[in-house]
């Protein structure tokens, strides 16, 4: 009960960075997956080219599974959290119970599109053989053996929610460390390992995962001991699961729109395949520095939504402007590493043909890292107050009906001929700045209707 006591009583900003690091270094290393990914397999003795295109093909369904685990996880965070605040321990039970249920649940549709709808998807986003080749043995291998990603999600917020986000974080490094180290095994085949290419890379970034959620669901079975763990609890409840995803189905929405946004995008540029290439690559690097906002928002709900069932005003207020203020300090951070070191980056991934394309993309997208990190930090406090709605208002504002129309717009003059691709760089700092705007907006109400009418 100490951890509960501790999410009752501590100073928020003391208790925003004690459990913010934690999960902004979890984040982190989460993306690192990825780039890690890139990296080694842009080095590749031969198909280097194609396989960093076939990456960045498969990468919207990446995300997609990913979407759906922690959309599910963060509707689980918040509504445990606000659970534990009201001290009703038998129904945090059932809310955790109903989210396992609902991660087999996920496990199997993932495990199915991975058997029959891997090579389609991949040949609507190029005609290439190799990159349809390596794309399809990539991805089929994520999704077969995707229950790693989808229960270390669950487990995570689980663990967050009780205010123990040290130990998700341990659980993230190990599974990065695993992967690391397995890639240029696998990948370029080290001692007996024969040389596994693109494949290598799959298994090497499934292998971390499953790791990471075997242990992650120790901790949680060892030390989550403010509710029971019984697989009574995993039986189907609809009010419970209802809950869940009244908070969570935003969430995932949220997530998959970037799916969306990133599958859409690599259509617009399918007529140049290096500024495909180079959009994919720069998208990594944007995770991490948004992943950083990504993980500080993983503090900023399950604080906020704790405070608010126990109707605590002024938490519900520190939550909130210590969250935003955090997050610009850490965008600024990225803002300056991104302006700074672009053809360090670029270096890394071994661009070749792209190189150009990607430090154009780094110049001029890192500009909306700050307003991003604002529409992520507001789209945590939102989902803390009920205000899922709000959310998903944002999302796809962000990810959807500004973005993809701006950018399908932008790219009429670039295959004129009239300018080059930079033009649709430009739409993402447009997108940012006006989704802030209503971000704010919508602040403002949820705080004079929900906050301030608390007794």
């Amino acid at each position: 009960m100490a951890e509960s006591n501790k999410m009752k009583d501590m100073p928020v900003n003391k208790l925003m960075v004690q459990m913010g690091i934690p999960m902004i270094l979890s984040m982190a290393l989460q993306a690192v997956y990825n780039i890690v990914d890139s990296a080694f397999v842009g080095n590749m003795r031969s198909g280097s080219e194609a396989a960093l295109n076939a990456l960045t093909l498969v990468f919207p369904v990446q995300m997609l599974m990913v979407a759906v685990g922690i959309g599910t996880g963060v509707g689980t965070n918040a509504l445990l959290a606000r659970t534990l605040g009201q001290g009703n321990s038998k129904k945090a039970a059932k809310v955790a119970g109903n989210s396992l249920f609902l991660g087999a649940i996920i496990y199997i549709v993932c495990l199915l599109f991975g058997i029959f709808g891997v090579k389609a998807y991949i040949s609507s986003q190029t005609v290439d053989p190799q990159v349809i080749s390596m794309g399809t043995n990539y991805l089929r291998i994520c999704c077969v053996i995707s229950f790693g990603i989808i229960f270390f999600s669950l487990f995570e917020k689980l663990l967050q929610a009780t205010g123990r986000s040290l130990y998700s974080t341990i659980g993230q490094v190990v599974g990065a460390v695993v992967n690391i180290i397995l890639d240029p095994i696998m990948i370029y085949g080290i001692g007996p390992v024969p040389e596994m290419g693109v494949k290598g890379a799959a298994y090497a970034t499934v292998i971390g995962q499953v790791v990471s959620a075997i242990l992650l669901f120790v901790f949680h079975m060892k030390l989550n001991r403010e509710f029971e763990h019984d697989t009574k609890y995993m039986k189907p409840d609809g009010g419970i699961i209802k809950e869940i995803y009244a908070i969570g189905l935003p969430a995932i929405i949220a997530q998959a729109l970037m799916s969306i946004m990133v599958y859409v995008m690599n259509l617009i540029l399918k007529f140049s395949p290096s500024a495909q290439t180079a959009y994919g690559l720069f998208y990594k690097v944007q995770q991490f520095v948004l992943f950083l906002a990504f993980g500080l928002r993983d503090a900023i709900t399950p604080i906020i939504a704790f405070s608010y069932g126990m109707h605590s005003k002024k938490r519900i207020k520190d939550g909130i402007r210590y969250g935003l203020l955090y997050t610009i300090v850490l965008m600024i951070i990225g803002v300056a590493i991104t302006e700074i070191f672009p053809g360090e980056f670029a270096a890394l991934f071994n661009a070749g043909a792209s190189r150009e394309y990607f430090i154009g993309a780094m110049r001029i997208i890192s500009i909306s890292f700050i307003f991003a990190g604002i529409n992520v930090a507001y789209q945590g406090i939102y989902q803390a107050l009920d205000g899922g709605m709000e959310s998903l208002v944002i999302s796809l504002l962000r990810q959807l009906i500004i973005i993809l129309p701006l950018a399908g717009i932008f790219s009429f003059f670039v295959r004129g001929g009239h300018i080059g691709v930079s033009l649709i760089w430009w739409a993402f700092p447009i997108t940012e700045v006006t989704a802030c705007i209503v971000g704010y907006l919508f602040l403002k109400r949820i705080n004079k209707n929900k906050v301030e009418s608390l007794n």
